[in-house]
Formats: structure tokens, sequence, C-alpha cells
């Protein structure tokens, strides 16, 4: 019987947009040689006769082109040379500089497609071996760019997050945001193993399927016993599944959606507080911490910061602001309050991606 070999899997390297395609890098720098030596070429022609050639003595189109590429590449084999003052100090004060400058350009095309390009590779590497306190965004459907965007305009650094994505089209939006991203599937141990899932501060699963979100979300808790976990279903049945497979935060768009519609019928300015809350672009936000050290002993509807406490947790447990429990704070306790938002964070500008079901 032949002995079966371990499949080798090969790591996934993070990557970050870059601000120019490499396509289009190359084609301005060849653009700009070209047009040097274009100029370079209308120089000679119009100073041709400071030019003397040693072949035939006349100095032909030909031969400026020709004189011109030996010029601008410093071969020089002295068949052509100048030997007027005038076709001297032409070649002295702007050849010479063009010279230099397509000398440069072409180093620093080496440079940039070589040595930059390979240091950058390096680099992403290295940062992805040490990746921790990062945000985990798995599926980058409509629910994750606007999550993504969201903490973004909260304050969150792009390059702490990193987004896992199965489709390119998804990924470049999310390196448009600043954002690590990597193509792979979150379904299997090792690209998760990849972005350090068991470093991270928080992870949010949006796959587009709920069966795949909760696969993910199994998965993700089997490397990950500690880190926090919010994933999106849309089925009501598939909320106890996704809690029973790991998930500490739950989001169901459905029921939210039927939860401001049911809000705007009792009044018409309900589901316009309630959209203000949950998003940093309105005037109040609702923000989740712990409670500060010089806030023990007070009561929930008095706070330090001077927001309005509306939730207390303690051991797991919910007590509202009217409850005994909320009257002493403790160490350890989370406080969920409604404070002044700010506005000071830009609005990101990117298009979405579809958020079709997608096995990320």
């Amino acid at each position: 019987m032949i002995p079966r070999l371990p499949r080798i899997h090969r790591v996934a390297t993070l990557r970050r947009n870059v601000r120019l395609p490499v396509w289009a890098d190359v084609a301005l720098r060849l653009a700009a040689v070209l047009f040097l030596i274009f100029f370079v070429v209308l120089i000679h022609y119009w100073e041709r006769q400071g030019l003397v050639d040693a072949h035939d003595g006349e100095v032909s189109f030909l031969d400026v082109v020709y004189f011109t590429m030996i010029s601008i590449t410093t071969t020089g084999f002295g068949d052509i040379t100048p030997v007027s003052d005038k076709a001297r100090l032409i070649e002295a004060v702007i050849v010479t500089p063009i010279r230099i400058a397509v000398l440069f350009i072409f180093v620093g095309t080496a440079y940039t497609f070589l040595i930059k390009r390979g240091w950058e590779k390096w680099r992403m590497a290295r940062i992805q071996e040490q990746l921790t306190g990062h945000i985990v965004v798995l599926g980058f459907g409509v629910s994750g760019y606007e999550s993504v965007s969201e903490l973004i305009q909260r304050g969150t650094d792009p390059s702490d997050i990193v987004v896992m994505d199965p489709l390119e089209s998804r990924l470049s939006v999310a390196a448009a945001l600043g954002c690590n991203v990597i193509a792979g599937d979150a379904t299997r141990n090792e690209t998760l193993i990849d972005i350090r899932v068991a470093n991270a501060r928080a992870i949010l699963v949006s796959a587009g399927r709920d069966d795949t979100s909760i696969l993910i979300v199994l998965t993700v808790r089997h490397l990950a016993q500690h880190v926090p976990i919010s994933v999106v279903v849309r089925a009501e049945d598939n909320e106890l599944l996704a809690h029973r497979a790991g998930a500490d935060n739950v989001i169901n768009p459905v029921r939210f959606t039927g939860l401001l519609l049911a809000g705007s019928a009792q009044g018409t300015h309900v589901a316009d507080y309630l959209s203000d809350l949950a998003s940093v672009a309105g005037s109040v936000q609702l923000v989740e911490r712990p409670v500060r050290t010089d806030e023990i002993g007070g009561s929930l509807s008095r706070l330090a910061t001077g927001g309005l406490g509306v939730r207390l947790y303690r051991k797991r447990q919910a007590y509202g602001y009217w409850t005994p429990e909320a009257q002493d704070l403790q160490p350890g306790d989370t406080i969920v309050e409604i404070v002044h938002a700010e506005k000071d964070a830009p609005a990101g500008g990117q298009d979405a991606p579809q958020d079709a079901p997608a096995g990320t």
C-alpha cells in the first residue's frame, strides 16, 4: 500500500493596495524615456551642422537617431562627434542632464520592480507573522464593506484590519480602503492560521450564506477560543445554531429591519433615532466600554464621561439603568452608553461590493 503523503500548505501573504498599477507605472516610465529621447533627437537634428560623421562626412536624420541613441546610452563609438562650440555646449548643458535622467529612470525602474516590491512582500510577510490585536473580517460583501467603513470612521486604523475573501474584486475594494487583504477560504484551518485569528481583537463574519457563516464561526472558535466573534445570519432558525457554534454576537439584518419598520409605525422619529445610534455618522452613538475606576460605586445614570448609561453587563447578565444593580457599579462591569458622536473621521467613498453568497 502506497503511503499517503501529507498535503503541503502554501502560506498566503497579506497584501495592501498600491497607488499605481504595475502596467501604468511601466507605461509612464517608458513614455518619459521615449519623450526624452525624442527631444534629444530634435536637438541633434536642429544642430546637425555642428556634428561630423567620420564615415561619409554627411549627417542624415538616421545618423542623428543613431548618434542620439549611442549618446544617451553613453556608448560613444566616436564615428559621429560634435565639433562646433555650440554643439559641444548643447551636449554639455542639455544632453548630459537628459542622459543622467534616463539613467535614473532605468535604475529607478529596477529598484521599484526588483528591490522595492520584493522588500514590500518580505515586509508584509513579517507583519503577518507578528499580527496581534487586529480585526479580522471574513467575507467582504455589502455587510462586510459597511462594517469596515464604519470601523474606519470610528477611528480604527485600516492597517489594523485584515479582510479575507475568495473574490479578488471584493479584495480590491478593501485594499482601496487601506486594509490588509488576503484571498482565501475562511472555512479552512490553514487560511485562518495564516492571518493569526487566535491573536485577533475581534472577528466579524459575513459570508453571504448562513450555512457558510456558521461553518466559519465553528472553525474560528476551534482556533481562537477567547476572541469575540460576531456573525451575520439572515434566518431566525439559524441564530441559535450560530450561538452554539461559538458566536458571541449574532446579527440578523432582517430582524433589525423589522424593528425599524415597527418603530416607524409607532412614530415618525423612532426609526431615525435607531439608525442614528447605530452609525457614527449620526449625532449620537451607542458605545460599549468597561467601567472606569472613578465610576466604581456610582450609578449607571451618572457616568464620568457625561454619557447616558442605558445598560449594564455583569457576569454575562444584562441590567437596565433602573435596576438596583445599576446603582452600584463594580469592577469588571461593562457599560453600554449613548454619547455624542465625533465628526472628525472622514467618510469612505468607495463603492460597496455586492453581497452575493460566497463560500468565503
